[in-house]
Parts: C-alpha cells; sequence; structure tokens
C-alpha cells in the first residue's frame, strides 16, 4: 500500500520541515498532504512556501491545503493592493490583524516592508491550495469542520478557523477527522493515533511552542501504518 503522510502547521520553520523529511525520506509516489499554515512566527515563510511548490516541481505528488494564516496574509495583501491612502501612510485593518498574528516575519522573509511587493505568484498559489481531502478512512482539513452546517464540506470559514466542534461521523461517511490549528501536547497526539476511542486526531505540536513542555515538535503522520514521527525546532534552539 503507498504511503500517504500527512504534515501540520509549519509557521515558517522551513529547516525543522527539511530535517522532518530527512528523516522520512518520501518517495514521488507517496502522497503528501499539508495542512496548511506555512507562514507567520517562523523565520522563514517565503522559504516554506518553496520548500513545498519545489515538491510539486520535482514530481512529488503533494496535496498543499490552505490554512487560516494564509487567508490572513493573502486578505491583507488584497486590503493593501485597495488602500487609497497609500502603504505607509494608514494601515488597513486585516493588515494590523495579520501583524499580530506573525505577518511581521513572514513579511520579512520575503525581504520587503510594503506587502504589496510580495511576488504574486505567492498569493496565487495560495489561492491554488484546497480546503479539504477525502480519504478511504480520514477526511484531512486545516481546522476542522461544522457539522452543524447541511453540507459540513460547503463552510470554508469553519474549515480554517474551527476551534473546538462537535462530529458526526455518519455525515462523512464514518471516517475520522486529521487536523491541525489548535496546539495539542505530543503525548495526546500519541493517544489520539493509538486510540480507537478518538474520531479526531489533531496533529499540532506548536512547533513554535518551545517554552512549554510537550510542545515545539513539527510531527508527521503515515496514515496507512499509523507512523508518529516528531522533528523538534531547530531554528530557536
Amino acid at each position: 500500500m503507498m504511503k500517504t503522510w500527512i504534515f501540520p502547521d509549519i509557521h515558517g520553520y522551513r529547516k525543522t520541515l527539511e530535517s522532518l523529511f530527512d528523516q522520512i525520506k518520501p518517495s514521488k509516489e507517496e502522497h503528501l498532504i499539508f495542512l496548511g499554515d506555512y507562514v507567520d512566527r517562523g523565520p522563514d515563510s517565503k522559504g516554506t512556501i518553496d520548500f513545498v511548490r519545489n515538491l510539486q516541481d520535482e514530481g512529488y505528488h503533494v496535496t498543499p491545503l490552505i490554512g487560516n494564516h494564509e487567508q490572513y496574509l493573502a486578505e491583507a495583501y488584497y486590503e493593501s493592493l485597495n488602500n487609497k491612502h497609500g502603504f505607509f501612510s494608514k494601515k488597513p485593518p486585516k493588515f494590523k490583524a495579520w501583524m499580530g498574528q506573525g505577518g511581521k516575519e513572514a513579511l520579512r522573509s520575503f525581504g520587503v516592508k510594503d506587502m504589496r511587493k510580495i511576488p504574486r505568484e505567492y498569493i496565487d498559489w495560495i489561492e491554488s491550495c484546497k480546503y479539504y481531502v477525502e480519504l478511504d478512512d480520514y477526511v484531512v482539513v486545516h481546522a476542522g469542520l461544522n457539522f452543524y452546517a447541511d453540507d459540513p464540506f460547503e463552510d470554508k470559514h469553519s474549515m480554517l478557523w474551527i476551534k473546538e466542534f462537535d462530529i458526526f461521523p455518519e455525515m462523512i461517511g464514518n471516517r475520522k477527522i486529521i487536523h491541525g490549528h489548535t496546539p495539542v501536547n505530543h503525548e495526546f497526539i500519541a493517544e489520539m493515533v493509538e486510540s480507537d476511542r478518538y474520531n479526531f486526531i489533531d496533529l499540532d505540536n506548536g512547533v513554535y511552542m518551545l517554552n512549554r513542555q510537550g510542545y515545539g515538535n513539527l510531527m508527521a503522520f503515515e496514515v496507512s501504518s499509523k507512523q508518529l514521527v516528531a522533528q523538534p525546532n531547530l531554528e530557536n534552539e
């Protein structure tokens, strides 16, 4: 059976991601699914997107999902384009919100102060990312699903932003949800992977959360073998 690897929120920690890939050494035939949040907080948002895009260019089977931090970036970008006051005279509200969520580090990684100078190809790539992937036994999404909607797959806002949510497995073919977005400790991630008691697996270990015990790793999960791999943060050691 061909392997399927799932990678949660990277948040600009490109070197940590590269080291995780060195551990796993996936082939081009294996399916690589990224849960979004490539940008913000860490030192190399641009390099993280470049890493994933290079995998696609090299012929790897990659499915990148969009996360709420990519939505932050894209919305701030478009708002800045439409800012009639000029970029430095009056900062738009979505840009200010993005700055408070790690946007400063992301902007620095692109080597620009005016985000309108971010190459448009990065915005186009973000907009090409999927919101979810359906596998035989799992639905893979950045944050989760709204099961109180008539169709959980129509609520894109919840796919990027929802935190706590009830799960009605019969609405998704009795499959489990795999998601990121909400950091949980390493021990709980392992428990979710190993136990049949849970109808979800949250893979986000908060790679940027270095001062909290049980956090600070970038994870990878292989769905057929249920192999869980952790790579400690390398950039903020």
